[in-house]
């Protein structure tokens, strides 16, 4: 069935889900923070800074205000990066006009607080009812591929059931395959630690390490993502899936990802002001990093390759000496922690 839908975030990931959602027939409505980023994207149908050589579907509108675009909506999917979630909500409930589910496709942890993205909608929505449910869509997804509508498989979490049908029921499609699974702690843990790793191996990859090094941290990060996520409440089982293991996959070892790209200019040298300059985007790991290394000792959770990369991004400490320390860790049975996941 057709349902309008406003996309708060014109991002490229934001713009790819907006794809997905117009080639179903849905009425979409894609909110963008430049006046100049909705010009062209209603005049010439590209979304040319974050998807290059991409057209956009005709039917895909793009919107300056959101009070504008949320008008008659049945959903609301956000997709702005986790730091400018909790301003991004309080404009959404202060426009909407009746309640509606909403989706989202952050991935981050906040600093300070260590709220799961849904956590800080939750909150930020307060007694206002105007959010009927929230669900979560993740997993091993690169905007550039999606866009391209090659075949990629992604999950949608929510603690209520009909809500993850509902958003499995709207980007369901030949390319787009959609699973439904009941663990939303975990599915958020997984997407977001994901990045934590992905920064690892762009590091290992730009001191020249190889092969056997990135397997090594994306098991062990598995691992570690596993550890802090029971912790938090979610099942193991859902870090063998596609927002556990699938997620690592594709975040650790394509040029897509902008975490890796970003681990790997400081691997050559690069400072963190340096790199984020060149990025020119959102690097999620950074700040779920900091994030996952503070809750992490304040609750006395083992977590030593999140310890080191911490060390390098806020303690300036060399990315080879923070290799050398963690190899030189005191020895530890694998199996042991694969059980008992501490």
């Amino acid at each position: 069935m057709k349902q309008t839908i406003a996309v708060v975030g014109a991002g490229s990931w934001g713009t790819a889900l907006a794809i997905v959602l117009a080639d179903n027939g849905h009425d979409v409505r894609l909110v963008a923070r430049r006046q100049e980023q909705v010009e062209e994207m209603n005049e010439y149908h590209t979304n040319e800074k974050y998807l290059r050589n991409v057209q956009l579907p005709k039917q895909l509108r793009a919107y300056l205000q959101m009070k504008d675009a949320v008008k008659g909506v049945d959903a609301v999917l956000l997709a702005v990066p986790s730091k400018a979630m909790r301003e991004t909500v309080q404009e959404l409930v202060a426009v909407l006009e009746k309640a509606v589910p909403v989706i989202h496709a952050s991935k981050g942890i906040e600093p300070s607080t260590y709220k799961r993205v849904s956590e800080v909608i939750e909150e930020e929505a307060g007694d206002s009812e105007k959010i009927a449910s929230i669900t979560v869509i993740s997993g091993p997804s690169h905007a550039e591929e999606v866009a391209l509508r090659q075949p990629t498989t992604v999950t949608v979490a929510s603690h209520i059931e009909d809500a993850a049908a509902y958003a499995q029921g709207l980007f369901m499609n030949p390319q787009f395959r959609v699973y439904t699974n009941p663990d939303l702690i975990g599915v958020e843990i997984g997407g977001a630690l994901k990045n934590i790793i992905a920064l690892i191996c762009g590091v290992t990859n730009g001191l020249g390490y190889g092969d056997n090094t990135k397997a090594a941290i994306m098991t062990r990060g598995l691992t570690e993502i596993a550890r802090l996520g029971v912790h938090m409440g979610a099942q193991p089982l859902t870090f063998s899936g596609l927002t556990g293991l699938g997620d690592l996959i594709v975040t650790c070892t394509s040029v897509h990802s902008r975490n890796w790209r970003a681990g790997h200019m400081l691997g050559k040298g690069m400072s963190m002001d340096q790199v984020l300059e060149e990025m020119g985007m959102v690097v999620e790991g950074i700040r779920t990093t900091q994030a996952a290394y503070e809750l992490a000792s304040k609750e006395d959770i083992n977590m030593p390759l999140t310890a080191a990369l911490y060390s390098v991004l806020f303690k300036g400490v060399d990315p080879v000496k923070a290799a050398e320390d963690l190899m030189g860790r005191v020895k530890r049975n694998e199996v042991e922690e694969l059980y008992h996941l501490n």
